[in-house]
């Protein structure tokens, strides 16, 4: 008896101690924690540097072209966000100063540059318009950010020489450095007062959305 009830416990040590690892495994497998689910892709961005024409000047903050287009990207390339980083008043030398800070901060991937006419108001001289423009084109180059460059015209008041050397700068830069180019911001409007402010500088809120359809065309490229 006493042999039997010892071959009996052996057995039962035998078959407690094999089993032992397949119930470890299967505890193990029980606590394993699941796969991180798949980080979503962080936003893109667009920076918009500009002047008063893009800063939305006179208007409430949702009605400039910049905030139209913000809407408009949102909608249909979602994955992007607009940065507006215009300042009413601005020259070109002043964006030249601010780019790398801009470039910095925002890390965008499409930058859009609309400087230029309150130097060309001011009378400045063309080559330091185009040497400021340059300085914020290669910069934003060298960060990997593909570049939009909207012109503005003059009044013929200031001159022929003058006039076509301010429009032909951002012909040229864009040619260089290979842009898409929006040769003259205000074209759909230039010719109809109604469509300015009482300055006659500054496009009403009802225009705003003809400057946006009038820049999409070239920035949607840049989106892709």
């Amino acid at each position: 008896m006493r042999s039997l009830l010892r071959i009996c416990a052996l057995l039962l040590l035998l078959c407690l101690t094999s089993g032992w690892p397949l119930f470890a495994a299967a505890q193990t497998q029980s606590v394993r924690k699941p796969a991180p689910s798949a980080t979503p892709a962080p936003q893109r961005t667009v920076l918009v540097m500009g002047d008063s024409l893009s800063a939305g000047y006179g208007l409430a903050a949702h009605q400039g072209w910049v905030a139209l287009t913000a809407q408009k990207i949102a909608k249909e390339t979602p994955g992007w966000r607009v940065v507006n980083a215009s300042i009413s008043g601005e020259t070109t030398a002043g964006g030249a100063a601010r780019i790398a800070a801009a470039l910095q901060r925002h890390k965008p991937s499409v930058v859009v540059i609309e400087l230029g006419a309150n130097d060309g108001l001011r009378g400045l001289p063309l080559q330091q318009s185009r040497d400021n423009l340059e300085r914020m084109i290669v910069a934003a180059q060298r960060a990997k950010a593909k570049v939009l460059l909207i012109g503005m015209r003059l009044p013929p008041n200031y001159g022929p020489d003058y006039t076509r050397g301010f429009e032909r700068n951002f012909r040229d830069l864009a040619q260089r450095h290979k842009l898409a180019l929006v040769p003259f911001l205000l074209e759909p409007i230039a010719m109809d007062r109604r469509a300015f402010q009482a300055d006659q500088l500054h496009p009403t809120a009802a225009a705003q959305p003809k400057l946006r359809d009038h820049v999409w065309p070239a920035l949607t490229p840049l989106l892709r």
